[in-house]
This record gives C-alpha cells, structure tokens and sequence, in this order.
C-alpha cells in the first residue's frame, strides 16, 4: 500500500484569545477572578438582563466581602460612541482595576472599548473604523472580564467593539484591537435560561451565520474549519432545545448553544465574516434591527445567492464543498451529492427561518429604496472575506427577497 500524499497546509495565523472558563455554575468563579486583579472593579451591565436576577446580589455581596471598590454602569440597546465616552470621562479617575462584563453583545462590545480607555482616556472616536479619526490605538487597556448572558455574537472572544449611531447618517462600526481581547471569557450556560424566546432565536441564528461565514471565509484554514465545525454540530443538537425553552433537554441545549456561540465568535476572529455581516453593519446603521435579526432574517437568502454565484463563477472553489457538508449536517443527510447538498442547506435555513417567525426588513421600515444605499454601504470587512465578490444586483436581490 502505499499512502496518497497529504494535502498542503498554508500559512494561517492564531490571533490572541481570553482564558476561557466554561461550564455549568462557573459563575461562581468570578468574584475570585475579579480579585486576581485588584479592588477597583466597574461592572457593565444590561438595565435588566443579569440585575433583576439573585447572581447580581450574589456578587454584590461577595465583591463587598473582599472590601472591593466598586462601580456600576448599564447599557442599553446598542452601545454608542457617545454613551462609552460618557463612561470613560465618569470613571477614569476611580483607578479601576478591573472591568467586569455581564450582558449580551452590545454590553460586552461596550465594556471592550470602555476597558480600553479608561486608562489612555481619549475619545473612541479617535479610533472607530472608517468614521473616526484613525488614529492608532496605543493602549494599555484595562484587563476585561467578560459574561455573556445570551449565546449570539461570540463578543466575549473577539478583538473588537461595535458601536453604532442610528438613523440616515447613521453608522456602525468596529473599534479593534487585539489589547481589547478580554482577559477572561467566563461563559456560564445556566445564564440563558433567563433568555426570552425572541431572543435565543435571534442570537441563535447570529452564532450559526458566524459559524457558516467563518467556514467558508476566504480566510479559513484548518484550525478555524474544525472550530466552526464543532460549532455547527453542537448548535444542530441544542439550538432547539434551548429555544423550545420547555423541552426536557433545554439545559443541555443552553449548554450546547453557549458553546457553538464561543466558537463563533473565535472562529471569526480568526477567519473573519461574509455577505450577511457586510449587510448587517449598514442595516444596523439605518434602521432599528437588532443584529441577531439581521442573521436570521438574511442567511438563507445570502447562502443562496453565494451557492448561486459560486457555481456561476467559481465552480470548483472549496467554499462550494464546504456548503455541500453544512448542508448535510443541518438537514440530516448524509448521502446527499454536493450539489444537493447546498440546495438543502438552502432549504433547511429557509424553514429554520420561518419556523422562527423572522422578521422582514419591511418591519423595521426598509423600503426598496433604501437598497441601493444599503448595498452601498455593505463594502466594508466582513463582505472582503466572502467566499467570492458578489455584484450590487446580486445583493440588491438577497434584500429585496427579505422586504
């Protein structure tokens, strides 16, 4: 016998990535994670989301036993340049030691940036991407530790802080650096059972469009294929569950979820996005949809015209095969050919999203002229890693088929 030769590995980079906790209870952790630090802490929270819960009175009380200074500001909504200024310019001087992080992604998107300049105490805008002042980032930033109380966006292991300013010259966009990766990542599954309905739908479809972009980016390699892979599988086992919320099998659908979420949001960072997240950031700009919205309402549209265009233009690109085993994966098939593949991982998110009653981009009040502003403004990071440039029609379609 003789072996067949092993397929080449290009070159691929590892970005930095918190110490991350996970598992069951290790809320508990976080007090002595906390004193690790110092005893000056700002804790960022949502207005409701962890404070109407007994884990905050908890950590009240334990921050107070180890006779910690402590600081507290909440977020609500999607975090603003202007709101994590007001932060920073509050508590520059209380010498924090340390910023804890409990919330969705806006919360620890907005926590990133105000660890990161609490010290420096400049303005963000001094470093938001293509709307700032582009300035170089300097640092040092304050270590973060960072919660997530939903299993979406993956921001606990990610470089970058989203913000955004709503309206007709709104804007979203990221401040990003790798010195605003948090410390720690303590990702505790038990936090989602308190998730609404609506939104383990929405954040569940965020952690699986990561997932599906990252593994077909153009900058996939080996390492982020068998994360988003892992991903992938563990969301097909427990998103249903967690999002039945009664099904017996819910806790260990939280558990599966808050981890294809943490992958998610590795496997971006390291891989980078698509179409659908290119699409998100003007979206999220102009009208009042929450990001996980965004995912769910567009996926099936977006892989749609990306399997489309591929066969079209670039028949034989890896992305194509990817797609073929994604779609085998979530329909269940496995004896499917490649291209049968693709058109039931189609299939399959399309009843995914009407199974979870996605809103149209109507309801949010996009109209068909706002497509041409919308694709204009979509040519930023996440579209450069698609598997393939995608023209104006093409995305103008994927909208219109979303109105």
């Amino acid at each position: 016998m003789t072996a067949s030769s092993p397929e080449r590995i290009d070159a691929f980079r590892i970005a930095r990535l918190p110490d991350i906790r996970f598992g069951s209870g290790s809320i508990e952790l976080l007090p002595g994670l906390i004193a690790d630090y110092g005893t000056s802490v700002l804790v960022v929270t949502g207005r409701r989301s962890f404070v109407a819960t007994p884990r905050w009175q908890a950590l009240v009380a334990a921050l107070e036993a180890q006779g910690a200074s402590w600081h507290h500001v909440t977020v609500e909504g999607e975090p603003s340049p202007q709101r994590v200024d007001a932060i920073v310019a509050e508590h520059r001087g209380h010498a924090i030691d340390v910023v804890v992080a409990i919330g969705g992604g806006s919360v620890l998107d907005a926590a990133k940036a105000v660890a990161g300049l609490l010290r420096p105490g400049n303005s963000v805008m001094d470093h938001l991407e293509g709307v700032g002042r582009g300035l170089p980032y300097r640092g040092p930033a304050v270590p973060l530790i960072a919660v997530p109380t939903t299993a979406g966006t993956g921001s606990e292991a990610t470089k970058n802080a989203v913000l955004s300013v709503q309206g007709a010259d709104g804007f979203k966009k990221s401040f990003r650096d790798e010195r605003l990766v948090a410390a720690v990542a303590l990702v505790d599954p038990e936090l989602l059972a308190g998730c609404p309905k609506a939104q383990i739908a929405a954040n569940g479809m965020d952690a699986f469009t990561q997932l599906l972009e990252s593994y077909v980016s153009l900058n996939a390699s080996p390492a982020t294929d068998a994360l988003a892979w892992s991903g992938m599988q563990a969301f097909r086992r427990g998103f249903w569950p967690a999002w039945a919320m009664d099904h017996p099998e819910a806790d260990q659908g939280y558990g599966q979820l808050a981890y294809a979420s943490l992958m998610s949001g590795i496997a971006l960072a390291q891989a980078g996005l698509g179409s659908v997240h290119g699409l998100a950031s003007p979206l999220g700009a102009f009208f009042p949809i929450p990001h996980g919205t965004v995912c769910g309402t567009l996926v099936a549209e977006a892989t749609e015209v990306n399997v489309a265009a591929l066969r079209q233009r670039a028949p034989h690109a890896a992305a194509l095969a990817k797609y073929a085993e994604a779609g085998r994966l979530v329909s269940g098939k496995s004896e499917l050919s490649d291209d049968d593949a693709c058109d039931a991982l189609v299939e399959t998110l399309r009843e995914w999203t009407q199974r979870l009653d996605m809103p149209r981009l109507a309801a949010y009040g996009m109209q068909r002229d706002d497509i041409e502003r919308v694709v204009a403004g979509a040519r930023g990071g996440s579209m450069k890693t698609n598997p393939l440039v995608l023209t104006d029609a093409e995305l103008g379609s994927l909208l219109e088929r979303r109105l």
